[in-house]
C-alpha cells in the first residue's frame, strides 16, 4: 500500500524511519552484548578481590593471635578493631553493601537512550508532519474556483539524478534480464515513485530547458523520440536510448503525445505551421503539448488549428532555469485539455516538482508572463542594489547576508547574488529571453489597460544591458 498509493516524500520518510529502527536495533543488541561482558568482567574482578581480601584478613587474624599470646594486649587490639568497624559512617557501610558490586552497570551504561537521528528528525517534523492524506473515492475534491485547480505532483524537492545512475541501472537490468531497454529501468526509477506512461512520447526542441526535460524523461523510463533544428544536439539523447525523428511531422505522427519547447512566439508558430511541421502529423487522437513561453493569442491560435484536425492540445509553460530543468525541479503551468493533462502526469513528475492546472487555454501563458515579469523586475533590483553597495563602499557580501536574514531570503536571491559576487555570469536563462517575456508582459498589461511601470523600467535596464554587451 505504501509503495503504490502514497507519494514519493511519504515513501522516503517511511524508508528513513525503517533505516533508523534498523540502526537502533543494531545498537541495542551491541549495547546488550557489551553490558553482559562488562557484568561478567566485574563479577570476576569482584570474586578475585574477595579472595584476596579474605586472604589478608586470615593473615591479620593469625598475627593478632600471636600478639595476644605474647603481650596480653589482645583485648585492647580486639576492642580497637571493633571500635574502628563501629566508627564507619552509614554511607560507607551502605556503599559496601550496595548491590553495585553484584554487577550493576556503571553510570555510563545506565541510560542507553540513543539520540534521535537528525535526518529522521527532519523528515518526521518536515515531510511527515506536513503530509496531507489524499481524499477517499467517496470524498469529492473541493475547488472553490473551477477555472483554477492546482495539482501538486510532489510536495517537496526531489534529489537530482545523473546519466551515470541510469547507465549503471541499465547494466544491472542487462545482467539480470538480458534487456537493455530504457523501459526496463522503470522498476528501479531513481525516486521510486514514478511509473512511466506506456504512451510514446515525442519532444521537439533541445535548448537550455528542453535538454534537461528530455534527460529526465529518459531517466524515468519514458520512451522518447526527439527532434531539434540542429540535429547534432540529438546525439547525446540517442546514446541514452532516445529515438530520432527526422521532422516535427514525423515525430507527431509516430508518437502519442508530443511536447515542444522553443524560444518565442514566432518559433512556436513556425514549428506547427511551417513545412513538415506539427500540423502535418496531427490526426484524430494525437496530442500536442506546447511548453514554450509565449503570449495568450499565440497559444490560442495554435490550439485552434490542432483541435481543428482532431488533435488534443495542452499548453504547459515551465518556470525555472537550466539548472532546475536538469534537476527535474521545474514548476509546470498547464491549461487546456484536462484529460491530456492527466495523461501527462508521469511526464510532469519526471520533469518538475509541482504542476498547476489553470483552466482554459491562454491562462497558463498569462500566468507564466506574470511570473517572469516579477522575477525579471526583482533581478534588476538585486543587480542595482549590489552595484550601489559597491560604489558607496559597502560590502556586497554583507548586503547579501543581511538580505538572507530578512523577509526577502530565498534560494533565487542567494544563488543569483553568489554568482555575481563570484564573477560567474554563465547564463542559465538568456537575457534576450527574459526581455522577450518582459515585453510580452507589458503588452498583456496594455491589452487590459493596466499599467506595468516596474516591468517597463526593468525592460529599459535590459535594453541598456543588451546594447552594452
Amino acid at each position: 500500500m505504501i509503495k503504490i498509493n502514497k507519494g514519493k516524500r511519504f515513501q522516503q520518510a517511511v524508508d528513513a524511519v525503517e533505516e533508523f529502527l534498523r540502526k537502533t536495533k543494531g545498537k541495542d543488541q551491541a549495547s546488550s552484548h557489551n553490558s553482559s561482558e562488562e557484568k561478567n568482567r566485574r563479577n570476576s574482578s569482584e570474586e578475585r578481590g574477595k579472595q584476596s581480601a579474605g586472604e589478608e584478613k586470615r593473615k591479620a587474624s593469625l598475627s593478632e593471635g600471636k600478639l595476644k599470646k605474647g603481650t596480653g594486649e589482645g583485648k585492647k587490639r580486639v576492642s580497637s578493631v571493633s571500635s574502628e568497624r563501629g566508627s564507619k559512617s552509614p554511607l560507607k557501610r551502605a556503599q559496601d553493601q550496595s548491590p553495585r558490586k553484584r554487577g550493576r552497570p556503571p553510570k555510563d551504561e545506565k541510560d542507553l537512550t540513543i539520540p534521535e537521528s537528525s535526518t529522521v528528525k527532519r523528515v518526521m517534523t518536515g515531510t511527515v508532519a506536513g503530509f496531507k492524506w489524499p481524499p477517499s473515492v467517496s470524498e469529492p475534491v473541493k475547488d472553490s474556483d473551477p477555472h483554477f485547480h492546482h495539482f501538486l505532483l510532489s510536495q517537496t524537492e526531489k534529489p537530482a539524478v545523473c546519466y551515470q545512475a541510469i547507465t549503471k541501472k541499465l547494466k544491472v537490468c542487462e545482467e539480470e534480464t538480458g534487456s537493455t531497454s530504457i523501459q526496463a529501468a522503470d522498476s528501479t526509477a531513481v525516486n521510486g515513485s514514478i511509473t512511466p506512461t506506456d504512451k510514446k512520447i515525442g519532444f521537439l526542441g533541445l535548448g537550455l530547458m528542453g535538454s534537461g526535460i528530455v534527460s529526465n524523461l529518459l531517466k524515468m523510463g519514458h520512451t522518447v523520440t526527439v527532434w531539434n533544428r540542429t540535429a547534432e544536439k540529438c546525439d547525446l539523447f540517442i546514446q541514452e536510448g532516445a529515438r530520432l525523428g527526422r521532422t516535427p511531422a514525423e515525430v507527431v505522427s509516430t508518437c502519442d503525445i508530443t511536447f515542444a519547447c522553443v524560444s518565442d512566439p514566432k518559433a512556436a508558430k513556425d514549428l506547427v505551421l511551417g513545412p513538415s511541421g506539427v500540423l502535418q502529423g496531427i490526426r484524430p487522437g494525437k496530442c500536442y503539448v506546447d511548453m514554450s513561453t509565449v503570449d495568450a493569442d499565440t497559444v490560442t491560435e495554435l490550439a485552434q488549428v490542432i483541435v481543428s484536425r482532431g488533435g488534443r492540445f495542452l499548453e504547459a509553460p515551465v518556470s525555472g532555469n537550466q539548472q532546475l530543468s536538469n534537476d527535474g525541479m521545474l514548476v509546470i503551468l498547464a491549461a487546456g485539455d484536462r484529460g491530456l493533462y492527466e495523461d501527462c502526469s508521469s511526464c510532469f513528475q519526471a520533469m518538475g516538482k509541482t504542476s498547476f492546472f489553470l483552466g482554459e487555454v491562454g491562462n497558463a501563458a498569462k500566468m507564466m508572463l506574470i511570473v517572469n515579469m516579477v522575477q525579471g523586475s526583482f533581478m534588476a533590483t538585486i543587480a542595482e542594489g549590489l552595484t550601489l553597495a559597491q560604489v558607496t563602499g559597502q560590502s556586497q557580501q554583507t548586503l547579501l547576508d543581511i538580505l538572507n536574514q530578512g523577509q526577502l531570503a530565498s534560494i533565487f536571491l542567494d544563488q543569483k547574488c553568489q554568482n555575481i559576487l563570484q564573477g560567474n555570469f554563465k547564463p542559465d536563462f538568456y537575457l534576450k529571453y527574459i526581455q522577450k517575456d518582459l515585453r510580452l508582459a507589458i503588452a498583456l498589461g496594455d491589452s487590459v489597460n493596466h499599467p506595468t511601470p516596474m516591468a517597463a523600467a526593468a525592460n529599459e535596464v535590459r535594453v541598456v544591458q543588451m546594447c552594452v554587451t
